[in-house]
């Protein structure tokens, strides 16, 4: 059920409660917890998902059996790595960096998990990597997670490269509260990102903390 609150955005979870279903849902190996402390412990911006994000990803790779993934925006790897751990076997992912220290200390957590053959770092801007990256697709998802002017022209790249069935993925679609702003460049590529998605796939946006933007390729 919810309630007149919950239903306009009110939260109850509140530091606590997220703390314990973090700790029962979304525990931390030590692979898991090397990358989400690298930022505090590289100098790196601390803007990765959080454990519960991180976890629905790969729970939603899983269900929709997801064999090759792209990711825009590694930063330290987190991300990446609950995603490589839905893959098979013979599955990859592609996981795309603008920033040269981001990617190698994504490439150190990646290789320290024991997922190098499994995940590939771009050293990147997204613009420049999905051109070439369209020829190892189609593509069971996209996750995006990169420069949110950006997010218009991932998105309808991905429309041209998931397969049916097949996911897109977007942390921050509520654009940290700034969605609705009409003269902001990223909010305008944002909205865009919402609005135009859905003439090729079945949306929704879960209401996380920041938001999660999901589309199923039609």
């Amino acid at each position: 059920m919810a309630d007149f609150d919950s239903r306009d955005g009110a939260r109850y979870a509140q530091a606590e409660i997220t703390r314990y279903t973090d700790a029962v849902h979304a525990p931390h190996d030590e692979a898991l917890r090397r990358a989400f402390d690298a930022p505090e412990r590289e100098g790196l911006p601390a803007i990765q998902v959080s454990a519960s994000e991180a976890r629905l990803l790969e729970l939603l790779l899983r269900l929709a059996g997801a064999r090759r993934v792209v990711e825009l925006g590694t930063l330290a790897g987190f991300s990446a790595l609950r995603m490589a751990r839905a893959l098979p076997p013979d599955g990859h992912l592609w996981t795309v960096e603008a920033d040269p220290s981001h990617a190698a200390v994504a490439r150190a957590n990646i290789e320290a998990a024991g997922f190098t053959e499994r995940v590939t770092v771009i050293e990147a801007r997204g613009a420049d990597a999905i051109g070439p990256l369209a020829e190892q697709g189609p593509f069971c998802a996209v996750f995006l997670d990169a420069d949110k002017a950006g997010y218009a022209t991932y998105a309808a790249w991905a429309a041209e490269n998931v397969r049916p069935g097949g996911l897109l993925l977007a942390d921050n679609a509520y654009y940290f509260g700034k969605l609705l702003e009409p003269e902001n460049e990223a909010a305008t590529s944002v909205r865009h990102m919402h609005e135009d998605s859905r003439a090729a796939f079945e949306t929704v946006c879960i209401p996380t903390p920041d938001g999660l933007f999901l589309g199923i390729r039609r």
